[in-house]
């Protein structure tokens, strides 16, 4: 882990990136384990990105497409099993103080249609690394199933019938 706590710093400078970049991203063997310790995996045995950076308004735009597979308990079996997972994402950046960050509200209206505010940066650094991190993030599910796994409801103990009882003393 890096000494700003990113599991994976992988990072370009906003200049750069709006002079229009493109990175490759593979993850050695102490980033996946980072990795996998930040989100409470057992393994994350590969995982890869390709980015593409662009201007946007005084910030970046980065678009970037992720492939992971990773080792996880089944919530069910209590097994440990693979799964392979990938995923796109678009994140907007503006330096700090830039007039087009979003502007702090005390009430926070979300509207899931709309498109992500920009996030500002705190240098004129972007880290990567932590967005792809962030969104492998987003797709792990929270209750993983090894594939097959199914959860059988254990039949409640039937207390014994008062003329259960009766029965017994009646044969005995």
């Amino acid at each position: 882990m890096s000494a700003d706590g990113s599991p994976w710093p992988a990072t370009i400078e906003l200049g750069e990136a709006r002079r229009g970049a493109t990175r490759r991203l593979v993850a050695g063997a102490r980033e996946r384990g980072a990795i996998a310790n930040v989100l409470d995996l057992e393994r994350v045995d590969a995982l890869e990105a390709d980015i593409t950076l662009s201007a946007w308004l005084d910030g970046a735009e980065i678009k970037g497409r992720w492939e992971a597979e990773i080792e996880q308990i089944c919530s069910v079996s209590l097994d440990p099993f693979t799964t392979l997972l990938a995923g796109d994402f678009i994140v907007r950046v503006v330096p700090p103080g830039s007039p087009n960050a979003p502007a702090v509200e005390q009430e926070l209206v979300i509207d899931p249609d709309a498109e992500d505010p920009p996030d500002e940066l705190v240098g004129e650094t972007i880290d990567l690394g932590g967005y792809v991190v962030e969104h492998l993030a987003l797709e792990l599910d929270p209750f993983p199933r090894k594939p097959g796994a199914e959860f059988e409801v254990p039949e409640a103990p039937v207390a014994p019938s008062p003329f259960d009882v009766l029965g017994r003393l009646k044969n005995s």
